[in-house]
């Protein structure tokens, strides 16, 4: 069994990466814009703390399929291991 933190909060992730209980991260930008932080400066720090997956979204304000594709591979791009 696989367990994953579902936020946001940097802190938290810190915490339970440094107890060994996660494999990863999901969030989205819903949960990142709740931290009233940027999306990209987020998932930076979350890949600079967890060496595992890191599930991040598009936004869902993101309507056209090219666009997704190219929203989401921007977001893939800043850290290596994605779900």
């Amino acid at each position: 069994m696989r367990f994953f933190i579902d936020t946001a909060n940097v802190d938290e992730i810190r915490q339970a990466n440094d107890m060994g209980i996660i494999c990863g991260v999901t969030t989205n930008p819903s949960l990142i814009a709740k931290e009233g932080r940027d999306f990209k400066e987020v998932i930076k720090e979350i890949s600079s703390i967890v060496d595992g997956p890191i599930s991040g979204e598009v936004k869902a304000t993101t309507t056209q399929a090219e666009d997704m594709v190219k929203e989401g591979r921007e977001i893939a791009a800043i850290h290596p291991t994605w779900l």
